[in-house]
């Protein structure tokens, strides 16, 4: 059996659908909030490429690669705005869309940890977690796919802050305790990461008892 074009009866076509519009029928899967997450994932080696350029200098191209990173990191939230006030929330954006934060900041922090301003145990840390986690989301995504929790965000928020304070050179206009403001912003971080962690997993676990 087909339907009116000949595509098989019940076949689904992601793509088809949606983009940026609220209305009835499916979202597609290359919706505009999809989008602007694929475009924050491309951004991550532009910024990259900035910060390392010059060895990390204080100069032009280093608040410029902060800068980027500062507007890549505000899509997050645009996109996830777009994806619910459109309702255009896919199980595509539910995966992608973290793993565009994880590319984004686990970028920045190998990149500071390559200019030596950052611990590489630190980035190691934050970089197990978040890889073990989206190994784990696409190992249970054909039973059942689970989003970002608050616990989540909130450890998002504070990578983002922290590694926004340690991308910009605010100890030339602020002097050196914006050094020690890095740190205990970063060891908060890095805390949020493992705690996020162990409650995504127990949360998984919940979701994937019989009821």
């Amino acid at each position: 059996m087909t339907d009116s074009d000949g595509a098989p009866r019940g076949a689904t076509f992601p793509f088809r659908g949606r983009v940026a519009r609220r209305g009835p029928g499916p979202a597609s899967t290359a919706n505009i909030a999809n989008i602007i997450t694929v475009v924050r994932i491309l951004m991550a080696p532009l910024f990259m490429a900035w910060l390392l350029i010059d060895d990390g200098a204080d100069g032009s191209l280093r608040i410029a690669a902060a800068a980027l990173f500062v507007v890549a990191i505000l899509t997050d939230s645009l996109d996830g705005m777009l994806a619910r006030g459109l309702d255009l929330v896919t199980d595509f954006g539910k995966i992608v869309d973290p793993i565009a934060d994880k590319v984004l900041i686990g970028g920045a922090l190998v990149s500071l940890s390559i200019l030596g301003e950052l611990p590489w145990w630190v980035t190691a840390l934050i970089l197990v977690r978040e890889i073990g986690i989206t190994v784990f989301r696409f190992a249970v995504i054909r039973d059942r796919v689970i989003p970002a929790s608050r616990g989540g965000k909130l450890k998002t928020v504070l990578q983002a802050v922290a590694v926004t304070l340690a991308l910009f050179p605010l100890w030339n206009l602020l002097g050196s305790g914006m050094h020690w403001v890095n740190g205990v912003l970063m060891t908060a971080a890095v805390v949020a990461t493992l705690v996020s962690g162990l409650d995504y997993l127990r949360v998984a676990a919940k979701h994937g008892r019989p009821s």
